[in-house]
């Protein structure tokens, strides 16, 4: 909104011109949404605390250390982070670009599944929330209408093709199978960032280095230049996430602000289904799906945990994992919850930097 206003004075105000620059306004949208979180953080724990009397419920079967250091604290924190980097980017971004829209349905739509999840939690004071297929069944209707707007964004050149990362310009036309495609990446990175939401901090630096990395992607494929020179794709509008992108890591830095430990307050569902529904649609829409998995790999070795060890009890009433996600596990092997989180902050960085790699390697 403030974008457009700016724009139309320009004529008038040539300094104004400088909005014009993506550069500045990713910049400037970090800033704002930093500001945003950071100023009404204290008031919106303080409301939280004042409506949330216990607390976000804690898992009886978790680490015994959790029912002593975590008590208590509230959750819902994510409203934090939405309001940071939505009000940012509407204030900065492009609103005529279609792939934002996209971005804000997935990421205010899973948002409030998330609340309604927290929500449930703390009325039934239970840390099962609401109804696992209810859930889905929310998040699959959402994802459907954004893959929708994504692929017609696309057209037909792009919207139905999944890129190869290494190889230059080779696709796989997906054809209708995009459609439920991009629907489970959607869906997947959404609950794979809700399972490694488990300890403070944990979370969102992964999220805001996963955020950093695909903002470069995206400003360099939305860059006919710049993806010459680097022989991807070139996708008109993609750019535009970057604004979007640095608007979440401004908003993650001022929520890590008061959830670095011991955390003052919990993101829940509520941020870390939206973090994650957003990585997903940039994913998606930056024809990256697979350089994701890499990004977010250690969200995708968090889920794989799950998944194996599930598997492993059923088949053969064994666990691999003392817990899982995985890093309850190690929390079970007596390693302290900083070790844990910077541990797992250095796996997301060196990661990250293997999926900026796939950009040269071609």
């Amino acid at each position: 909104m403030l974008y457009h206003l700016l724009i139309s004075m320009s004529d008038e105000y040539t300094f104004l011109n400088v909005v014009n620059y993506l550069t500045f306004r990713t910049g400037i949208s970090l800033f704002t949404a930093f500001l945003i979180s950071f100023l009404l953080g204290p008031k919106i724990i303080s409301m939280l605390k004042n409506k949330q009397t216990e607390g976000q419920p804690i898992r009886r079967d978790g680490p015994e250390s959790h029912l002593l250091t975590k008590q208590g604290t509230p959750t819902m924190g994510g409203v934090l982070i939405l309001l940071g980097f939505s009000l940012s980017t509407l204030l900065w971004a492009d609103l005529d670009n279609h792939y934002i829209w996209a971005c804000l349905l997935v990421t205010t739509g899973f948002g409030f599944i998330g609340f309604l999840d927290d929500y449930a939690k703390i009325i039934h004071s239970s840390s099962a929330g609401m109804s696992g297929r209810l859930k889905l069944l929310l998040e699959l209707v959402i994802s459907a209408a954004a893959v929708f707007i994504i692929i017609n964004a696309a057209g037909p050149e792009y919207g139905n093709k999944l890129a190869l990362p290494f190889l230059k310009n080779v696709f796989l036309d997906l054809g209708w199978l995009m459609i439920p495609f991009a629907m489970f990446v959607l869906v997947g990175a959404s609950n794979s960032v809700n399972l490694t939401d488990g300890l403070d901090g944990l979370a969102i630096m992964p999220v805001i280095i996963a955020s950093g990395t695909f903002a470069i992607i995206a400003y360099v494929v939305g860059n006919i230049v710049y993806a010459d020179y680097l022989n991807l794709t070139y996708i008109a509008g993609t750019g535009e996430l970057s604004v979007f992108l640095a608007a979440i890591i401004g908003a993650g830095l001022g929520f890590l602000w008061f959830n670095a430990p011991p955390a003052m307050i919990f993101m829940g569902d509520t941020g870390s289904l939206s973090l994650g529904g957003a990585l997903g649609a940039v994913g998606i829409i930056t024809k990256h799906e697979i350089v994701l998995a890499i990004v977010g790999g250690l969200f995708v070795v968090e889920t794989l945990s799950v998944i194996v060890q599930v598997a492993s009890f059923k088949l053969t009433g064994k666990r691999i994992f003392r817990m899982a996600p995985i890093h309850h596990h190690y929390e079970k092997k007596g390693w302290a919850e900083p070790t844990i989180v910077i541990r797992f902050w250095i796996i997301a960085v060196l990661l990250a930097l293997i999926g900026l790699a796939t950009l040269k390697l071609r």
